[in-house]
């Protein structure tokens, strides 16, 4: 299991390797590696400013259903102190 990567083996690695070289040569190869690299950094960018979009859009709505809760959670906390209280004066 360990000699898997990404449901990969290591000869199916090799195979892919020797195909992507003899595709674009080894000069070829450092400016795929390159471009690789530039669009892996562009999804990684592309993503954390999706995931703080979300966060900030989210924090919005969190704030509020806090509000809410706080609410309820004193209210709650009134109705049983007025019971309490009718029961304790009966």
């Amino acid at each position: 299991m360990a000699s898997h990567f990404l449901f990969i083996s290591g000869g199916e690695i090799i195979i892919v390797f020797l195909v992507v070289l003899l595709l674009f040569g080894s000069k070829g190869l450092p400016g795929v590696a390159k471009g690789i690299g530039q669009g892996m950094r562009e999804f990684r960018k592309a993503t954390d400013d999706i995931k703080r979009e979300l966060n900030n859009s989210t924090s919005d709505a969190m704030k509020d259903i806090n509000e809410i809760r706080d609410e309820i959670q004193n209210d709650t906390r009134e109705i049983v102190r007025n019971v309490k209280k009718n029961i304790d004066t009966e």
